[in-house]
């Protein structure tokens, strides 16, 4: 088969037939590709779909729909309970710090001690009991942010070191 055309442009039509070929057997495997993907599709809308009319569908969006507003609103209320605890605990004692100590070195034993109690900003009182032979003393001092406006004696300022560092005494700078 002989083709003027052809034969002027200078083309071998057997180039042409097995670029057809090459172009067909894409085109096969583009359709088979795109014919599984349909079926798939198919197969999970019929799961989908299966035993329900567009109605009951309609009533499972709308159930779903009302159980997410619910939680929603659910949600709400817990952060805002959430927030609550979150300001009522800032405000209850969360640190103490204790230091026993002889107060006047007659009595051969610590039976005073100094007692910080503070909350979770640092606010609190130091509580100061001194014992001697001639009675019990009881000192209290406000400290506000961490710090005391009035001079601590020696072991208040420990005391106060142990609540806010905790106990570990690297880690108040107690030596």
């Amino acid at each position: 088969m002989q083709s003027k055309i052809l034969e002027s442009i200078g083309v071998d039509p057997a180039y042409i037939l097995i670029a057809m070929f090459l172009i067909l057997i894409v085109l096969c495997t583009f359709f088979v590709n795109l014919n599984m993907k349909y079926n798939r599709l198919k197969r999970s809308y019929s799961k989908f779909m299966r035993g329900s009319d567009g109605k009951t569908l309609e009533e499972n969006i709308r159930r779903h729909l009302e159980k997410m507003e619910s939680i929603e609103e659910l949600s709400e209320e817990n952060q805002l309970e959430l927030r609550l605890l979150r300001e009522k605990i800032s405000g209850s004692i969360q640190k103490t710090g204790v230091v026993q100590y002889d107060a006047f070195h007659e009595m051969g034993g610590k039976l005073s001690f100094a007692f910080t109690i503070l909350d979770g900003e640092d606010n609190g009182w130091i509580m100061n009991v001194m014992h001697s032979r001639e009675g019990c003393y009881i000192y209290i001092k406000e400290i506000v942010a961490g710090e005391c406006h009035t001079e601590l004696a020696e072991e208040e300022e420990e005391s106060l070191e142990r609540a806010i560092y905790g106990n570990d005494e690297e880690l108040a700078g107690i030596e």
